[in-house]
C-alpha cells in the first residue's frame, strides 16, 4: 500500500501517473491492545500489528513471555508495552484499558484474544464445575469485560474495531468432547453479533475471528494422545493444522481499514473444515 498518488503529465488523452515509493503500514497511526499476547495467535498478531505500524499494548498473565514479545517488537523498531492482567478480573481489565490510553494516548483496535482450553474438559457428565467455571471466566467473561471497559475508550478515540477470538466449534460440534470450551466460544460468537449491531452507527466494528485447529501449545495440551490428535486431523480437508501466523493475518485484515464494511462477521480461518461434508480421502 502506498502513501500517495499523483498525475504528473498528460500526453493527448493518455495520463502518465506514478506512485510514491514511501510504503505505509496497514495499521499506521493506530493503537492496538491484544490480550493473550505472550503465545500463539496473540504473539504472532502482536508482532505483525507492530510491523504494520501499530503501537501495541501486550496483555497476558505470563510476564516472562510477554516481555519477550515486547523486546522483540522494540528491537525491530516498533512500539510496544507489556501489561500484566487477568482478563477474568474486572479490576485488571479496567486497569489495562487505562494503561493503553495512558501509554499511547488512545485505543483503536481491541483484540480480545486470551483464552484457555483445559485438558480435563470433556462431555457434560465428566466435566467438573471447576473446569466449566474457569473456562467461562476466561473465554467468555474475559471478552465481555474487555468490551465493557474497552468500548468507552474506542468511543473516546472516535471509533475503532473489536476482534473477539471465537472458534470453529462455535458453529459446529467438535470431534472430541470439550463442552465448556465449545459453549464459551459459542457465547463469544453470539455476543459479538449483538455488540456489532448495538454499536454499528458509532463507528465501531465488532467481528468474531474463528480459527480452525492450530498447531499451538494450547491445542497440543488438549490433544494429548495420538487418538485425540488423529480424530481431529482426519477431518481437515487441507490435511494439516493451521499455524498461528495464518490466523494473525486474518486478524490483521479485521483490524485494518481494508475491512471497513465488515462487522458482525463470523470470520472463519479454518482450512475448509466447516465447509467439509465428508472426510476427504
Amino acid at each position: 500500500m502506498f502513501s500517495s498518488f499523483k498525475k504528473i503529465q498528460n500526453i493527448g488523452s493518455t495520463s502518465i501517473r506514478f506512485y510514491s515509493t514511501i510504503k505505509k503500514g496497514r495499521l499506521d497511526g493506530k493503537v492496538a491492545l491484544i490480550t493473550g499476547a505472550a503465545d500463539g495467535v496473540g504473539r504472532e498478531s502482536s508482532l505483525l500489528f507492530a510491523k504494520e505500524g501499530a503501537k501495541v499494548l501486550l496483555v497476558d498473565v505470563n510476564d516472562i513471555k510477554g516481555k519477550e514479545v515486547e523486546s522483540l517488537i522494540k528491537s525491530s523498531g516498533g512500539e510496544a508495552s507489556f501489561f500484566r492482567a487477568d482478563v477474568s478480573k474486572a479490576s485488571d481489565v479496567k486497569e489495562m484499558i487505562d494503561a493503553v490510553e495512558k501509554t499511547f494516548g488512545k485505543l483503536n483496535i481491541l483484540f480480545n484474544n486470551a483464552g484457555i482450553m483445559i485438558s480435563e474438559d470433556d462431555d457434560s457428565v465428566n466435566t467438573t464445575e471447576e473446569v466449566w467455571d474457569k473456562t467461562m471466566n476466561v473465554n467468555l467473561k474475559g471478552v465481555f469485560l474487555g468490551c465493557k471497559f474497552g468500548i468507552p475508550a474506542l468511543l473516546r478515540a472516535g471509533g475503532g474495531t473489536i476482534i473477539n477470538t471465537a472458534s470453529f466449534v462455535a458453529i459446529m460440534g467438535a470431534a472430541t468432547p470439550q463442552i465448556a470450551y465449545t459453549a464459551s466460544k459459542g457465547g463469544v460468537l453470539a455476543m459479538t453479533r449483538e455488540l456489532a449491531i448495538i454499536h454499528a452507527r458509532q463507528n465501531i466494528r465488532v467481528n468474531a475471528l474463528c480459527p480452525g485447529p492450530l498447531r499451538t501449545e494450547l491445542l497440543d495440551k488438549f490433544l494429548n494422545t495420538p487418538e485425540k490428535r488423529n480424530r481431529r486431523l482426519v477431518h481437515l480437508p487441507m490435511g494439516r493444522f493451521g499455524l498461528a501466523n495464518e490466523i494473525a493475518n486474518g486478524a490483521l485484515f479485521l483490524a485494518s481499514d481494508e475491512s471497513s464494511y465488515v462487522t458482525a462477521s463470523t470470520f472463519l480461518v479454518d482450512g475448509g473444515l466447516t465447509a467439509s461434508y465428508v472426510t476427504p480421502l
